[in-house]
């Protein structure tokens, strides 16, 4: 059973419409600029807000595994022992504590999902599947889900880097209204310095998705000093010319920071400090290399 991190409710981000995301937890990529990195593991974490925290030293005395010590007056976690109990959490004075990661059931993750269903109807939205990367979970799990809110009449899009098994894809495709799939770098050895693998079977996939009908919008998350330049973008354009990807939106991201804060927390360093977002002329010239391609529903952001 997948942990999830996060349902965030009146995404207007994430597909079509109103939606409701629901973030996994876990991936194979270790993308540099990630915005979730509570996300990248497959288990649960404690994330400290270090700069909240009073030392009052109540994690420690709270603690049923002994996983948290204080040292030098500040109070430190030993993950291996953590059983994530949520107790330090409950009772931290500070508020600093968050546990990431919980279980839903089937049912219980479809009860949660159904409650927005008001606006969906309304605006043509659903729920959308992030991470994480929601395709490398346990996919029985991911397909009796999609299988749940098919039963609802609930629309699901699937948010994916595209590095799975692709018969993953032939599992859920029946269930599924809209995949944003992302093209980050087109690149190979770019792509293994800063997304950590390279784009070979992400590009595959693409190409096998679209031949089996998959309705696709290609999401570009857009760096600077990485992707952001014209040569990566017509090479983009030339891969699904030349693959005849049937792309139904692209979308350009521009890079931002705003999860940065949230490495200090998950005990890791964000590698992201030296980049930066291509200036607005420079996301409209983008905007038109694809709009002259051909590809005219091409927006700048979700």
């Amino acid at each position: 059973m997948p942990l999830v991190t996060n349902i965030q409710k009146f995404s207007i981000h994430d597909g079509d419409g109103v939606r409701t995301t629901v973030f996994f937890k876990g991936c194979p990529l270790k993308c540099v600029w990630c915005h979730n990195p509570e996300t990248q593991r497959f288990y649960a974490e404690m994330m400290l807000d270090e700069d909240k925290c009073v030392h009052c030293g109540m994690c420690e005395q709270v603690c049923p595994e002994g996983a948290v010590s204080m040292v030098e007056g500040r109070p430190e976690l030993d993950q291996n022992k953590c059983i994530h109990c949520g107790k330090c959490e409950k009772f931290c004075t500070a508020v600093c504590r968050e546990n990431v990661g919980k279980k839903y059931t089937v049912k219980e993750l479809t009860k949660e999902l159904v409650k927005d269903r008001m606006f969906y109807e309304d605006s043509g939205g659903g729920v959308t599947f992030s991470g994480g990367e929601v395709m490398a979970v346990d996919m029985d799990f991911i397909l009796a889900m999609a299988k749940s809110l098919d039963r609802e009449d609930i629309t699901l899009t699937i948010d994916t880097c595209g590095y799975t098994d692709y018969e993953n894809f032939v599992k859920i495709l029946p269930y599924v209204n809209t995949f944003l799939y992302d093209v980050k770098v087109m690149d190979p050895e770019l792509h293994k310095k800063y997304i950590g693998v390279d784009n070979k079977l992400i590009l595959e996939n693409l190409k096998r998705l679209s031949d089996d009908g998959g309705r696709i919008y290609i999401r570009i998350p857009t760096v600077k000093e990485v992707n952001g330049n014209d040569a990566n973008m017509q090479a983009t354009i030339d891969f699904l010319n030349e693959n005849r990807i049937r792309v139904a939106q692209v979308n350009l991201l521009p890079y931002h920071d705003t999860g940065s804060g949230k490495y200090r927390r998950i005990g890791k360093e964000y590698e992201g400090t030296e980049l930066h977002a291509p200036d607005k002329d420079e996301m409209e010239h983008f905007k038109q290399m694809f709009i002259d391609a051909g590809y005219t529903n091409t927006k700048i952001g979700g």
